[in-house]
């Protein structure tokens, strides 16, 4: 029997299924046909090794069954099985079987605690926490006489609240297409073993089946959602709350249209500030300020509390914390420079004893940290930082970091807008040096920019002044 697959990959689909790499992620554009090579590849390696089990995740069920339920149900060929709706499977006839599932929050992820998984397909890898994504791939396994090594293979446009920690896993990892060797250690037996991962760049030009309709929405885009959806760029991407942020190595030595620059000798008669957000199992932030005499920030230091683990904390006490930050500020105390602490106002709250802010005035040895009350209302903060960010006429902004704050810059930039708040930053993303640098340009808030109004004459058709700019067109 001859069996149509209905399937002619394109040569980038085709690197994603011969890809030897034990994990690999294809991703960039908009239709490149990425949820269609997921689907077929889960299809043939099933097919090719009986009685395996594929599992395909998105976050949501009503995205699961609009994308990959659908590709599979309309190209799937009747002769290989069959789908059943109650249990949403594919049953092949050798005995494999595909499971279609979502994951709509951590929690959800335990659901999955019990599956034996030989092949692990994300799509939409960018919607998922990186906690879900090292869980399911704890259930990767396969007995010997299966004769497999389990794989990963996912998809992704850019954006949403997993894009900072997808970008570093996978897109910066190493050159595109190029397999990236990674070494982890086991805390249980000191043993070690290697793997690789791989990332091949979709491009919507890749996919010969789409519209041209399509690709001309798409340049119709904003230039940030154009340049993502359509060129697979992964420091521009829909719903990127700073836009207008910057990192120009080729301008660090001048500043000129950069929000990063080369570190300097900060002069001793500065201001000097330090902010704190802090976290537990999340990463706390402590971030350094200077300012100049025109009142630019410029951030020269941090200590950002993560064991290099995306959005994962030290696990440090306040004590522990406030010792921390007394060990780097050594150069300031030694050079009688006062800082000005300021912080989240939780950590002052006594609801439940004494709050973070009282451990950590006295940390048992005549020593302590004291911090300010910071203002938390997120939307006045998230203007200042916008105000701030903001260039001048000689392309200066109102604050630089100094590129040696790499947590700040990695996870900055990438933060999304959230689906529930429309104009304020996603909490679920990896926000907490955001949040540090909130409560600093809030207690040094600048005027907001003046938004320019015009006058409220109606121009007609008979107007002779034609020179006149402040009037609008009312016909």
């Amino acid at each position: 029997m001859i069996i149509d697959m209905k399937y002619k990959p394109t040569p980038k689909q085709l690197m994603f299924h011969y890809s030897t790499a034990n994990e690999v992620l294809y991703g960039g554009a908009a239709g490149g046909g990425k949820s269609r090579a997921i689907v077929e590849d889960a299809k043939m390696r099933c097919l090719m090794y009986p009685k395996t089990h594929a599992y395909l995740f998105r976050r949501t069920y009503p995205e699961l069954q609009d994308t990959l339920i659908k590709e599979a149900r309309e190209n799937y060929p009747r002769e290989i099985g069959r789908y059943n709706v109650g249990r949403k499977d594919f049953e092949l006839v050798n005995g494999s079987v595909i499971h279609f599932r979502h994951c709509a929050s951590v929690s959800d992820m335990h659901n999955y605690d019990g599956a034996e998984i030989q092949w692990l397909y994300i799509d939409e890898l960018t919607s998922f926490e990186y906690e879900i994504f090292t869980h399911l791939k704890t259930r990767l396994r396969a007995v010997k006489s299966l004769g497999i090594v389990p794989v990963v293979r996912c998809a992704s446009n850019p954006g949403n609240i997993g894009h900072s920690w997808v970008k570093s896993y996978f897109v910066d990892a190493a050159p595109f297409f190029k397999m990236c060797k990674k070494v982890e250690k086991s805390e249980l037996t000191g043993l070690t073993r290697t793997f690789t991962t791989q990332y091949i760049p979709a491009y919507v030009t890749d996919n010969p089946y789409i519209s041209k309709d399509y690709i001309f929405e798409l340049e119709r885009k904003p230039k940030a959602i154009r340049d993502a959806l359509l060129k697979g760029y992964w420091d521009a991407f829909e719903g990127m709350v700073f836009t207008e942020w910057v990192n120009d190595p080729k301008h660090y030595w001048d500043g000129k249209n950069t929000h990063v620059i080369e570190p300097f000798e900060v002069p001793v008669y500065w201001k000097r500030y330090m902010s704190f957000d802090h976290g537990y199992s999340r990463p706390f932030s402590c971030l350094w300020w200077a300012v100049d005499e025109s009142g630019r920030l410029y951030c020269y230091k941090e200590w950002y509390g993560s064991d290099g683990t995306p959005n994962k904390g030290l696990f440090l006490s306040p004590k522990e914390i406030a010792r921390g930050i007394l060990e780097r500020e050594q150069e300031e105390i030694r050079d009688n420079i006062h800082i000005t602490r300021v912080a989240d106002p939780a950590i002052f709250d006594r609801s439940r004893g004494d709050s973070v802010a009282d451990q950590m005035r006295d940390i048992g040895d005549g020593r302590g940290v004291l911090f300010q009350k910071g203002d938390n209302n997120r939307m006045n903060g998230l203007m200042q930082v916008h105000e701030r960010l903001r260039f001048d006429k000689t392309g200066k902004p109102g604050v630089y970091f100094f590129e040696t704050c790499k947590d700040f810059i990695r996870t900055f930039p990438t933060l999304p807008y959230s689906q529930t708040k429309v104009e304020d930053v996603d909490t679920d993303a990896e926000d907490h040096a955001y949040d540090s640098f909130r409560y600093l340009a809030q207690f040094r808030a600048i005027p907001l920019e003046p938004v320019k109004r015009y006058h409220t004459r109606i121009r007609t058709p008979y107007d002779e002044d034609e020179d006149d700019e402040e009037a609008v067109y009312g016909w």
